[in-house]
């Protein structure tokens, strides 16, 4: 018998110990809950991303159980045989992409996550596209193997028309081991610049050059530039900025810059283009980089202030962004910068150089693209293009006559003749000014 319960004190000690033993217990038993709660990180709950990495380390094709049904077993084990008879790095990732999702709906965010969770290195990444029936892959280090062209042509075969995800996926593999995705991608899309059979055009005749004025084109890109669509595209481009990693280089244009530019009236995409040249020109007077890039950047300052003073209109303001973006280029000692793009130059930096036939034209172009036109190409949508004024009408600006519009002659560098040619140079030599008088 415990003595403590002898003493008259002992019921209240008895107690006391009761006490201090029930909380003991409990700071035991919590603690014992927290330590089985607190698991290393391998065993935590797996994020999105490292559940589909680990699941590619497992086997080269992972399929979303949604997709089972459009996919099924035999199918990606046909799949996981045709990449290792490839010997490529290809990996296979068919998730479902909605907006709102881990990766904003987007393939370039989920490809760039999936990757980055398998450790980076060389990789190809196929996975579903954006648009319906669409896929789209992704290459590292570079696009060695021609991979966003050959996921890209799929879309435009006639053969994989109604065709379910794991042949289009196959199909993709195939060109990607084959390593011609681009010239598949432009026999694939030659049609699409090619005038519609059955239609004339009304008052294409006298066109200078580009298409007739009177185009199914042009009547298309009017619809584009429309007010409503225009706060669209801008909308949408605006939603779709984090979908790329951001490329710049200490002196390039922010893209903030760009999408500020897009939503000014002409008063006030003046201003911006306006501090957008003292700006490059104070980054070139304190620049420490070689002295012929400092000149070239000087250079390209002095030629969008020219232009600057005399523009008249959106288009020579968008001209002034082009020149101060090659002059940046100069600054950041970039051997082969692209330009802006050509379809609408305030979309900001390209990211590719594509080919495109204009309507009415036999020869096709290789244009700097950024990435909304080019997903607008590749969907067999018109992009939005930037207007100039001939006569009383709105038209593209590449439909100007090339005599009447540096920017028609150059794609605001799209077109320049090769690595001594500029818009910086063609400014200094009088192309503006004579276009403008």
């Amino acid at each position: 018998m415990c003595t403590d319960l002898l003493h008259p004190a002992g019921p209240q000690r008895a107690a006391a110990t009761a006490g201090r033993l029930h909380r003991a217990l409990a700071v035991g038993a919590a603690s014992v809950a927290l330590l089985c709660c607190t698991v290393p990180p391998a065993a935590a709950a797996e994020s999105p991303g490292q559940k589909i990495a680990d699941a590619l380390r497992r086997s080269p094709v992972h399929v979303d159980p949604s997709l089972t049904s459009a996919v099924d077993a035999e199918q990606q084990r046909e799949l996981a045989a045709r990449i290792r008879r490839t010997h490529l790095p290809i990996r296979v990732a068919l998730v479902p992409l909605v907006e709102g999702d881990s990766w904003g709906g987007k393939p370039e965010q989920l490809a760039e996550v999936v990757h980055d969770r398998m450790g980076g290195g060389p990789a190809i990444l196929i996975t579903l596209g954006d648009q319906p029936d669409d896929i789209s892959a992704r290459e590292w280090p570079s696009d060695a193997h021609q991979t966003f062209h050959a996921a890209a042509a799929v879309f435009f075969q006639k053969d994989m028309k109604g065709a379910g995800p794991a042949k289009r996926v196959a199909r993709a593999i195939d060109i990607i081991e084959a390593g011609n995705g681009d010239a598949v991608y432009e026999r694939a899309t030659a049609d699409l610049g090619a005038p519609a059979p059955t239609r004339t055009t009304a008052d294409g005749a006298g066109a200078k050059s580009a298409p007739g004025h009177g185009s199914p084109l042009v009547r298309l890109l009017s619809l584009v530039v429309g007010p409503v669509l225009l706060l669209a595209a801008v909308g949408l481009l605006l939603r779709r900025r984090s979908r790329l990693r951001d490329l710049s280089t200490p002196f390039a244009l922010p893209r903030s810059v760009f999408a500020a530019a897009r939503q000014a009236d002409e008063a006030g995409l003046r201003d911006r283009a306006a501090e957008e040249v003292v700006r490059l020109g104070e980054e070139a007077r304190t620049a420490q980089g070689a002295p012929s890039a400092v000149e070239r950047a000087l250079d390209a300052y002095a030629a969008a202030g020219t232009v600057l003073d005399r523009a008249g209109g959106v288009p020579d303001l968008a001209g002034v962004f082009a020149l101060v973006a090659e002059g940046r280029a100069a600054l950041s000692g970039a051997a082969a910068a692209l330009p802006l793009c050509f379809f609408h130059p305030l979309h900001g930096p390209a990211v590719r150089r594509i080919p495109w036939r204009p309507l009415g034209r036999r020869e096709q172009l290789r244009v700097a693209a950024c990435e909304t036109c080019l997903r607008a190409i590749r969907t067999r949508r018109a992009p939005e293009v930037l207007t100039d004024r001939q006569g009383n009408r709105p038209v593209p600006y590449f439909e100007v006559p090339a005599e009447e519009s540096l920017w028609a002659a150059t794609g605001y560098g799209s077109l320049l003749s090769g690595a001594d040619d500029s818009l910086t140079g063609r400014v200094q030599r009088g192309d503006f000014t004579r276009t403008r008088d």
